[in-house]
């Protein structure tokens, strides 16, 4: 069974949405919030966070994963 993929971004009404394998599971008033919300989401099911930013385009990815490439970033 494939993983189901979480991510943050813009709701249209000012809020932010953290959707879970493209279904909403929560709306926040902040950003912060849905982002701790969803990291929570995506370290319990070992699976990609994608965060995006008013404008729609992703902002971060993060992988909490078994990921055998993982990425050399110095974000985190």
């Amino acid at each position: 069974m494939p993983k189901k993929n979480v991510s943050v971004g813009p709701s249209g009404t000012g809020r932010w949405d953290v959707n879970v394998g493209g279904v909403k599971r929560s709306s926040h008033e902040k950003q912060s919030t849905a982002i701790d919300k969803a990291k929570g989401i995506a370290k319990d099911l070992g699976t990609d966070l994608t965060i995006r930013g008013r404008d729609g385009k992703i902002r971060s990815k993060d992988s909490y994963g078994n990921d055998p490439n993982p990425p050399k970033d110095t974000e985190h």
